[in-house]
């Protein structure tokens, strides 16, 4: 089909509330490591990576080529027959995970995640109620859009969700108790104890939340909030759950998880996207004692079969035989002075913020007062796509531009990042308050 035969069957034959970019559609055509191609033949460095999916790179043949091999031995056999290629993840991963987690439930996705993990944390402690984070962002099912903090992605819920309350979360930038860090005394994070006396019965089953809050914007917490919060939770006999759909599997640099940045070992581990590099998965893992809780029968009939089990081990062992994680610290430091230098020559950008190689920059019409400039966040995103650079959108005001390529990328890439950025502000800003450095 063209490029114009796609576009018009997509409009016929898909929900029209899909999300989508761009004024005119970037049809994709096809991928390789860092650069995805379009179907008029435009090459882009991908510096969104399939929305903080693509961990080592699209089509990495490491991955690749083990879950062609799989799917010519077994396809799928359905969850309740053992096979060695989903033991072999969950022995992996009870590896590296926090703590005493060691057991793993399959599923496809981070919304069959999340959900998981509620039921098993309300099955485990006999409560029912839950804490979340306002801007907080957990999926598209009826109960994990009960969880997000946003209304725009709450539009399918006429009827709301029982049993979730909302915290304030910790969006320093734009702090809603007016505070200033680290004057507050993490304010925020002792509102999480005053959500639940005020809004629950005192009895709650957990606590979620994203280590970085992904479709929030890339909020990052300080390196205070989740010991504070941690306390908090256990004072009410809550479990911890960490949704690392986006911060899992080496994204926020040197740990394999995101909630390990804070020093903190969660009760439940959820998490999806990057694990399989593109091939869809959801897991939940948590300590025997609570995954014992899970009562009754359950199945996933896709969840942990052998062509995702193989794609998601796979990815792991690259990101640990080529020390991506450190990759993401080293070069994603590399890309934060690239990105605070931008900050340093562009009035537009308001804040800098993320961790390893998950930055991002908020953009705003005047830095005193904080408003919001979603249109220049939309045009910055059209001027970055005629350079040939793919980044992604957030925050609450839609405002926040998101990056998060794959781990194995090299300076190189991040200086041709930086510079087709750098045009891009030019494009949409001409005014710059210093000369920066040249990229």
């Amino acid at each position: 089909m063209t490029k114009e035969e796609i576009i018009k069957k997509h409009k016929q034959y898909l929900f029209p509330s899909i999300f989508t970019y761009y004024s005119e559609p970037l049809v994709t055509d096809h991928a390789s490591m860092q650069y995805l191609w379009d179907t008029d033949g435009k090459k882009y460095l991908d510096f969104f990576g399939g929305i903080v999916t693509i961990s080592v790179g699209h089509a990495n043949p490491r991955v690749t080529s083990k879950v062609k091999a799989q799917i010519d031995k077994l396809q799928h056999a359905s969850t309740v027959f053992p096979n060695e290629a989903v033991v072999a993840l969950a022995e992996k991963i009870a590896q590296i995970t926090p703590g005493e987690i060691s057991q793993s439930f399959f599923s496809n996705s981070g919304t069959e995640a999340n959900e998981t993990a509620i039921q098993l944390a309300r099955m485990h402690t006999g409560n029912f109620e839950v804490v979340a984070l306002r801007h907080g962002y957990s999926g598209r099912s009826q109960l994990a859009q009960g969880l997000t903090g946003h209304g725009g992605w709450r539009k399918s819920l006429p009827g709301g969700t029982h049993g979730i309350v909302h915290a304030l979360n910790p969006y320093c930038y734009r702090c809603p108790l007016g505070k200033t860090y680290p004057s507050c005394e993490v304010a925020c994070a002792k509102d999480v104890e005053a959500v639940i006396q005020t809004t629950t019965s005192g009895q709650i089953a957990a606590f979620i939340a994203e280590p970085i809050q992904g479709v929030g914007g890339f909020v990052t917490p300080p390196k205070e909030y989740f010991k504070i919060v941690f306390k908090i939770i256990k004072n009410y006999d809550g479990l911890f759950i960490a949704d690392e759909v986006q911060t899992g599997w080496g994204r926020t640099g040197k740990r394999w998880f995101g909630i390990e940045q804070w020093e903190v070992t969660p009760d439940i581990i959820t998490s999806a996207k990057g694990l399989a590099n593109g091939v869809p998965i959801g897991g939940t893992f948590t300590r025997p004692e609570i995954a014992a809780s899970f009562e009754g029968l359950q199945i996933s009939t896709f969840g942990g079969n052998p062509v995702t089990s193989v794609a998601a081990k796979a990815t792991i062992d690259l990101i640990e035989e080529d020390r991506l994680m450190d990759n993401a610290a080293t070069v994603g430091s590399y890309f934060r002075d690239g990105l605070e230098d931008l900050k340093s020559k562009h009035e537009l950008i308001g804040d800098v913020r993320g961790m390893g190689l998950m930055q991002a920059i908020e953009l705003v019409k005047d830095r005193d007062s904080k408003e919001p400039a979603p249109q220049e966040t939309n045009q910055f995103m059209e001027e970055c796509r005629k350079r040939g650079l793919l980044v992604g959108k957030g925050g609450f005001y839609s405002n926040v531009i998101r990056m998060s390529p794959p781990l194995n990328i090299a300076k190189s890439d991040v200086d041709e990042a930086i510079r087709a950025m750098d045009e891009s502000l030019m494009a949409i800003s001409p005014a710059a308050v210093g000369a920066g450095k040249a990229y």
